[in-house]
């Protein structure tokens, strides 16, 4: 203890740096986990949170009472993080290689403040820009192909559609992380290798990609803390919460959503967050302790 706060008295110019940022922590992220305790409870507005009867695990029975929903929706939850995980860190990595060394080299600063624009633009605009595209009376892919397909109310379509509008919002933002690392790899190593005689793939292959791995690792390691959970605004905006579309396009985030609206049950929102919470958790230890195994110097911790 002695030492610990002998250490900190001499960073004491650090500390006091770093203190708004753990206070804002302590009371954003881990004060309102207090709130669990209505995964347990009936609530009720009167009694409030801590006054409420408890009422065990049936919030978790609740979850679970339509087997065929549930097992839809988590599906889904998955499917879409697997589709936009994969996908989507293929083209980051790819598009930030582009810019950086090949294609848009000249104009990568331009080219960075393009693909960020689409990060700022809110889903509640998005769902108007994608219904101006897929609209069956006057969208404009059904202008130019002379068709009069009923997008809406075709939900073996929108996963498609979601992952393009998925791609076009995040993948500039997620390319710019990547090109920060790039830009710190040592120039004497593509110096050696074009005194080698190797080309532009091979320095590609063999010193860029191997370069991107352990942020590469970082990032799908703090991406599956997040597999049970899912982006509401796409899913429920996006779709415009269209009930033809649920056997596609919901998830246990929208799933949710229609419940509080429906119902107001807070309980079983709670019991939801801590159910996805603990998947999370136990997904990102076994991915790092397996990442740990095989590469001990890109794991988390």
């Amino acid at each position: 203890m002695n030492e610990f706060l002998k250490n900190t008295w001499k960073h004491r110019a650090h500390v006091v740096m770093a203190l708004p940022v753990f206070l804002i922590l302590f009371f954003i992220m881990y004060v309102p986990m207090a709130g669990l305790v209505m995964a347990f409870k009936n609530f009720n507005y009167v009694d409030g949170i801590w006054k409420s009867p408890w009422n065990g695990l049936d919030n978790f029975k609740f979850l679970l009472a339509s087997k065929a929903t549930f097992i839809s929706i988590t599906k889904n939850t998955i499917l879409y993080y697997l589709l936009f995980t994969i996908v989507g860190t293929f083209l980051n990595v790819t598009l930030a290689i582009m810019i950086d060394k090949l294609v848009f080299k000249k104009m990568a600063k331009t080219m960075q403040t393009l693909m960020i624009i689409p990060v700022f633009i809110s889903y509640a605009a998005v769902q108007f820009i994608v219904y101006a595209f897929i609209s069956s009376d006057t969208g404009i892919i059904n202008h130019m192909l002379g068709t009069s397909t009923r997008f809406y109310s075709a939900a073996n379509l929108w996963p498609y559609i979601l992952l393009v509008v998925k791609i076009w919002k995040d993948t500039g933002y997620g390319s710019v992380l990547y090109m920060s690392v790039l830009a710190g790899i040592d120039s004497e190593l593509y110096e050696a290798a074009d005194i080698d005689g190797a080309n532009s793939w091979q320095k590609i292959f063999h010193i860029t990609i191997p370069s991107l791995i352990p942020m590469i690792t970082v990032m799908l390691l703090l991406s599956v803390g997040s597999v049970m959970h899912s982006d509401t605004g796409l899913f429920y905006q996006v779709t415009r919460n269209n009930g033809m579309l649920y056997s596609t396009t919901q998830v246990i985030d929208s799933y949710v959503l229609n419940a509080i609206f429906s119902s107001s049950n807070f309980g079983f929102v709670a019991a939801t967050s801590f159910f996805q919470s603990i998947v999370g958790l136990l997904l990102m230890l076994f991915a790092n302790t397996t990442v740990r195994r095989i590469a001990p110097e890109n794991a988390l911790f």
